[in-house]
């Protein structure tokens, strides 16, 4: 028997309607380039996203159709994302500091028609100006005022016109259409590491359902008294969807602009009472360095978000012990829309002493709900939830990709019963925690044995005279492999290599420890502040290590 409810499409316009509609007092505050910040109401938001939506479809942009941005985390970029999907259209957020061949064969392979791009990545957009009319892109839109459009030579090519003159005429008002749950809303390519970028095509049911469950008060937990800052860019995955998740509770947005530092972030924490906000590691551990060195007074109590790669213990620790913040662990990927497992205390653990919840919090966390796993041995068995076994991590659920756009390396990262591999190797408690010990790619084979790197660089990165780690393999005449570790010291700290070396001892089995160390100035960082393991591999291709007794 079907049950009597109501047949209504989850649609991502709905979220913008509905913060407009119920939050009238929450802002949505920008960082322009220059320091100076300017605020909007979600009314005024969704005004203007409606007279995007207006303009494109007045030019002819049907539904279906990809376009792409080359933007950072401000309103307009907002508004394109409201957009778009009020239009039916596909938003392609572009990172703008890949290779420019690679930004140029992203948006050949999506087919955009017409690029969104931030004043500050004009340079980008030129030096691939060729590549956009062979692909297809017929207008340049540069993000603000007429008096913000450059005298460039892409006006030889393409229409180059401003954000502003685009909407400028067209009315505010909209009933927002419907589309079936199931359309493309948003398209976001990986970063290419291990090959060309693949696209992800996202739908809008799978996206409310991601800002729903993200919402939960074991995930984000956002409320509409909270004040998110999203400093993890709206470029990469939809900036772990908090553009989607802060409006549907009616949440404060801060949205930090281009490339903020330090500096930046802690004024814009300070000044508008921020009380959530979420980046990379690299981004927190140049917070905490400028937090140390200033000692702001916080107007409310601040919620962190560690993501994109493994929270160092130390970096959880010190927000926690000397500024009173609380950091969380999440997990995901391009492929999970992107979050799937976030690290929160349960009710077994709530009591815990915080030495002993660091130890449990430097673990990635557990699924949120509608998220399955599977942590499949090298058989292609399952492996035993005992915190210890190593394996594959498989997820699956309604906001997981269940293939990439146009098909390719399908068949390699999806089983045939409909499981997303990550390439994640990692371990499982019978509670729940996923804790990665290694990309798949990154584990060290030395003599026959495995050997995780993010383990040694978890435990580098808590010696106090070290701001970040990195550890690769390095050829080895007897062992093959073996673990070299590269560091860059804390600022105004030396580094002793022996006694770095000493701080493993007891921490892990004596042939882990690496054989040598090299003290670099800074290590190459992807745009979302990942560490670029495979920058670092070719710069070091060459290093071979002689110690033949280091793995005994």
């Amino acid at each position: 028997m079907r049950a009597l409810m109501q047949q209504r499409e989850l649609n991502v316009s709905d979220i913008i309607r509905f913060a407009a509609r119920y939050h009238t007092a929450a802002r949505v505050t920008t960082r322009r380039a220059d320091g100076s910040t300017v605020a909007y109401t979600y009314p005024q938001i969704e005004a203007r996203a409606a007279r995007l939506t207006k303009a494109l479809r007045r030019r002819g942009i049907a539904p279906g159709t990809r376009l792409g941005t080359l933007a950072w985390n401000d309103h307009r970029h907002l508004e394109i994302y409201y957009g778009l999907a009020g239009l039916g259209a596909i938003c392609h957020t572009i990172n703008p500091r890949l290779f420019p061949a690679q930004i140029a064969y992203i948006i050949a392979d999506a087919a955009d028609a017409m690029l969104f791009v931030d004043p500050l990545e004009m340079a980008v957009a030129e030096a691939i100006g060729p590549a956009l009319k062979a692909a297809g892109v017929r207008t340049l839109v540069v993000l603000g005022e007429d008096a913000d459009v450059p005298d460039t030579p892409l006006k030889a090519e393409l229409e180059v016109i401003s954000y502003e003159s685009l909407i400028g005429a067209e009315t505010p008002v909209l009933d927002w259409p419907r589309f079936d749950e199931n359309e493309a809303v948003s398209l976001c390519y990986t970063s290419g590491t291990t090959g060309q970028p693949k696209g992800v095509l996202y739908s809008h049911r799978a996206i409310v359902l991601h800002s729903y469950s993200t919402n939960l008060p074991d995930f984000f937990g956002l409320r509409s008294v909270d004040v998110a800052m999203p400093v993890v860019p709206m470029f990469h995955v939809n900036g772990w969807g908090v553009p989607y998740s802060a409006p549907l509770v009616g949440a404060s947005l801060v949205l930090p602009g281009p490339r903020p530092q330090a500096a930046a972030l802690c004024d814009l924490i300070t000044d508008h009472a921020v009380t959530w906000s979420a980046a990379v590691p690299t981004v927190w551990l140049g917070v905490l360095e400028h937090l140390r060195a200033t000692r702001p007074a916080f107007a409310a109590p601040l919620r962190i978000v560690v993501g994109g790669a493994a929270c160092p213990a130390h970096l959880a620790a010190a927000f926690h012990d000397e500024f009173g913040i609380t950091v969380n662990h999440a997990w995901g990927m391009t492929e999970t829309t992107p979050c799937g497992l976030y690290n929160q205390r349960k009710v077994e653990n709530k009591n815990l002493p915080q030495a002993e919840w660091l130890a449990l919090q430097r673990r990635q966390g557990r699924p949120t709900f509608g998220v399955e796993t599977r942590v499949m041995g090298a058989e292609g068995t399952d492996v035993p939830a005992d915190g210890a076994s190593p394996g594959e991590l498989l997820i699956r659920g309604p906001w997981i990709a269940s293939g990439y756009f146009k098909g390719s390396a399908n068949d390699a990262a999806f089983t045939a019963d409909g499981w997303f591999r990550t390439g994640d190797m990692v371990t499982e408690d019978a509670s729940g925690y996923v804790e990665i010990v290694d990309r798949a790619k990154d584990l060290i084979k030395s003599g026959g044995e495995w050997i995780s790197s993010i383990t040694l660089e978890n435990i580098a990165c808590g010696h106090p005279d070290v701001q970040e780690a990195v550890v690769i393999a390095a050829q080895h005449r007897k062992w093959d492999e073996r673990p070299l570790l590269l560091v860059v010291p804390r600022p105004g700290h030396a580094i002793d290599k022996a006694a770095l070396l000493d701080w493993y001892l007891g921490k892990v089995a004596k042939w882990w420890i690496p054989d040598d160390v090299v003290v670099v100035d800074a290590l190459p960082h992807t745009a979302t502040g990942k560490l670029q393991k495979t920058e670092v591999r070719k710069q070091f291709a060459d290093y071979i290590l002689k110690r033949d007794d280091a793995a005994q």
